[in-house]
């Protein structure tokens, strides 16, 4: 009986820090607007090797912003993204991962989950500053989880300021399906 008291109480206690979540760390309060160019950066992925935005042009990327390596919500985002990635690059579309975790965290959480994409540390948060993701919980900063989709010239065309990460991979596969129609 105790045991089950025990588990009831611990459940609240994760619902009530998912919900102090969302209510306190909220949505990305962007700096980048759409229609306007997005800005260049350079970071390392989970293998050390440098990732320049700029060089990615000619296709579409989904860039996206998410607070913790091997959490469960960054893992279901992470993971959707990893099982929805042939059909995001059908579109012509690189996805890139960023968190402000170090190359060391997101090539543990790469490999954990065979994630095949890169995952970009961002563990200065001069990109999270830039884009206008970063946010806090609980006193640690983090990004937030969100999304910025980049055109193949370069251009931002979509911002997705508060994502669910479970279906967030098809609502981007949606988004840039209308977005490569109109």
């Amino acid at each position: 009986m105790k045991t089950v008291a025990l588990l009831i109480g611990l459940l609240v206690i994760i619902g009530i820090a998912i919900g102090a979540y969302r209510a306190f760390a909220g949505p990305a309060q962007f700096t980048v607007k759409e229609g306007q160019p997005a800005p260049d950066f350079t970071l390392k992925d989970q293998y050390g090797k440098s990732v320049t935005l700029s060089s990615l042009r000619g296709q579409w990327v989904v860039l996206y912003f998410y607070p913790k390596d091997d959490t469960p919500g960054c893992t279901k985002e992470a993971c959707s993204f990893r099982d929805n990635l042939v059909a995001l690059q059908q579109l012509h579309a690189a996805v890139l991962g960023v968190s402000v975790d170090s190359v060391d965290s997101h090539k543990a959480f790469a490999d954990k989950f065979k994630l095949s994409f890169p995952i970009l540390a961002d563990d200065t948060h001069a990109v999270c500053r830039l884009y206008g993701t970063l946010t806090s919980y609980m006193g640690v900063t983090v990004a937030a989880r969100s999304t910025v989709l980049i055109d193949p010239k370069g251009v931002i065309r979509k911002l997705f300021p508060d994502v669910r990460p479970t279906d967030h991979a098809l609502q981007i596969h949606q988004a840039l399906k209308t977005l490569q129609t109109t």
